[in-house]
């Protein structure tokens, strides 16, 4: 019988949506769905012997969505107990499985966190941006957090660099199928990524794969088999020994040529059988590795701190040697105050001038018994210490570079002075939220746009969060360009591309301008840092229109304990703090203090407890987030200033 076109296209398009149908079905979690208080959730009911990572990974959400929204689930789950799942309309599960790889031999995925940049994640993967760029067609400099990209897996062990591979983590993996994949045990991974917990093992995550040899293609523990004989018995058929491995027809045929002449009795096959189903343990197994992603070390406490300042104190280019003393006599008035509360600790000062002298005394039994190292300017002399802590175990406090990158693989450091990029984008963050009614005009300063990467980050905010926003130029008819674009019935934000003072007075006058021209109007500026540096002129107009601007460092010369350390310093060192922006007497006790506290509090393993150490700063805001499953730990710490109109100056902890 002959079909017509016309019918073979409604055909083929019926086949197409009923397939699609099937699909979608198959895709569509067969769980009940309520919404309360305006969100979606999954009704689910746990079952025997399942955990919270296991749940996670079925919906995509995190452990931390789980608990949120099922507090009582953090003291344990039973079987029948009913949890509320969050649906994620954002990303639902297809999504993140259809973006994930299959093969990971030669590429893995990476999916952008905030802050990062290509070349960060080229220095966290031992490669280059022109090789990331090269794996992603149409990749700029300008990515999104959420972005996913490709990276490629390091080709051949490098006697330059530490020897890994990585594994973007698939949906139903854990870290014992990840272990078994690349013939290695639980323990092995968590040693490589000490960073690994139940909340950051999460679908799309990656991990490193330590290289003890040269393991096997990457084939995931699921899809793995192992061969068994199988002795054919009288009745038996191909279907039915097939589905008693659970191993589809064609793969026994494709393992046993001898079947072209047909099945006999007595006859042995190969059967290919998935390792899972061979081994019997394997629940048991899991569990046990799961275990060692919840497991918090025990405190390692010592009777003794012993920290040693590496730092050029002789180097008087710039005066620095003056800031350098001054840093270190503000850590030494922490010492003393630590002392007071009963931390025994002794203190080693080093000049490092030189490279020779730093290698030199690396090599001294000496340092090898500290258990904290503050200092390194350069990127040689950050990079030198950052490879001798990684060799002893021994924690690295980075509190002056911003721009090395060392903190991506080195688990042991803790980066005070913040990236740009991500000073930035925790900059924008705490815009968004203090200003998210608000109406944002951006005043462009031609050849002055030195904030361009900030301005960069918070537009795609904005339009990340879909709030409009204005744009015009500095100019001399600012003031009859801006008018139009404010409104009169709400609050107005005017963010300038540079904190130039020059420019900062022409928006001050054009301002005054719009006020005398539209009387009731509310507008707000926000900046920089560099703010809380200018004269008192210039801070008497911030207070008049109400500024905001963010800042990692601020004194609030009205603080008690502020005032105390002030006038503590001038009895001991005999003369004031020098006039700095950051004071540098006041930088060294704060790092002083939020470190050997750690210590005497936590033990020498105080990361793990890295949120609960105390930070009552005088000038540094703190607040570490780790960079990654393997690395070290970069300082987040943010203040909001607000000059409000009455003359008072708000220091607001923006860091957590």
């Amino acid at each position: 019988m002959h079909t017509s076109l016309g019918t073979r296209k409604i055909l083929l398009f019926f086949l197409l949506a009923v397939l699609f149908t099937a699909v979608s079905a198959a895709q569509t979690p067969a769980y009940e769905k309520i919404t309360t208080n305006g969100q979606s959730f999954y009704k689910y009911k746990v079952k025997s012997g399942e955990g919270l990572m296991a749940i996670s990974r079925t919906f995509n959400v995190t452990v931390n969505e789980i608990l949120k929204h099922n507090p009582t689930a953090g003291s344990g789950l039973k079987n029948g107990q009913e949890l509320l799942i969050p649906v994620r309309e954002d990303a639902p599960l297809t999504q993140t499985r259809q973006q994930l790889p299959l093969d990971q031999n030669h590429t893995f995925r990476h999916t952008i966190a905030r802050g990062e940049t290509l070349y960060g994640i080229a220095q966290m993967y031992n490669t280059s941006v022109d090789e990331i760029i090269r794996y992603n067609s149409g990749l700029t400099e300008n990515i999104t957090e959420g972005q996913v990209i490709v990276v490629p897996q390091q080709r051949s062990l490098s006697s330059t660099h530490e020897n890994y591979r990585y594994h973007t983590i698939l949906p139903k993996e854990t870290l014992y199928s990840v272990s078994r994949t690349y013939s290695l045990k639980p323990e092995d991974l968590v040693a490589a990524n000490t960073g690994l917990s139940v909340e950051t093992f999460q679908i799309g995550k990656t991990i490193r794969i330590p290289f003890f040899q040269m393991q096997a293609d990457f084939i995931p523990y699921e899809q793995q088999t192992q061969n068994i004989t199988h002795k054919v018995k009288r009745g038996e058929t191909l279907y039915s020994i097939s589905q008693a491995y659970d191993v589809p027809v064609e793969l026994i045929e494709k393992a046993n040529p001898i079947l072209v002449a047909g099945l006999k009795t007595n006859m042995e096959l190969i059967v290919p059988v998935k390792v899972t189903r061979l081994d019997e343990n394997v629940r048991t197994r899991e569990i046990e590795a799961n275990r060692l992603l919840s497991l918090s070390n025990e405190a390692q406490r010592t009777d003794v701190i012993r920290v040693g300042l590496l730092l050029p104190f002789l180097d008087k280019s710039g005066g620095q040697h003056l800031r350098l003393q001054e840093y270190y006599e503000g850590f030494l008035l922490a010492v003393e105050k630590m002392k007071k509360e009963g931390a025994n600790i002794e203190v080693y000062i080093f000049e490092i001038g030189s490279r020779a002298k730093l290698e030199s005394l690396l090599g001294t039994l000496e340092m090898e018994s500290l258990h904290l190292l503050i200092g390194g300017m350069t990127d040689d002399q950050i990079r030198i210490i950052s490879d001798f802590s990684k060799k002893h175990n021994i924690k690295y406090i980075i509190p002056f570079s911003s721009k090395n990158s060392e903190v991506q693989n080195n688990n042991h450091i803790f980066q005070v002075n913040s990236p740009q990029s991500y000073f930035y984008s925790k900059a924008s963050g705490v815009f968004m939220e203090t200003f998210r009614n608000a109406n944002v005009v951006i005043v462009n300063a031609p050849g002055r746009s030195d904030k361009a990467d900030f301005i960069s980050t918070l537009k795609a905010d904005l339009k990340r969060k879909n709030v409009r926003y204005q744009e015009l130029s500095l100019t001399s008819n600012l003031s009859t360009d801006m008018l139009p674009l404010l409104q009169t019935n709400g609050e107005n934000v005017v963010v300038p591309t540079t904190g130039d003072s020059g420019s900062l007075r022409e928006i001050f006058d054009a301002l005054e301008k719009v006020r005398q021209a539209r009387q009731g109007i509310i507008t707000r500026l926000f900046g920089y840092p560099e703010w809380q540096t200018y004269n008192t002129e210039v801070k008497k107009s911030l207070h008049e229109y109400g500024t905001y601007f963010y800042t990692s460092f601020y004194v609030d010369e009205q603080d008690v304990e502020t005032r105390q350390f002030v006038e503590n310093f001038k009895q001991w060192y005999g003369r004031d703090l020098i006039n700095t922006y950051p004071k540098y007497g006041l930088f060294g006790y704060d790092t002083g203090m939020f470190f050997l506290n750690a210590v005497y509090r936590f033990g020498t393993n105080f990361e793990q407890r890295i949120n609960r150490i105390p930070s009552n700063s005088l000038q540094f805001a703190f607040k570490f987030d780790r960079v990654n499953n393997w690395g070290g730990f970069i300082n987040t710490g943010l203040y909001l200033i607000h000059y409000d109109a009455g003359n008072a100056v708000n220091k607001i902890n923006k860091s957590r």
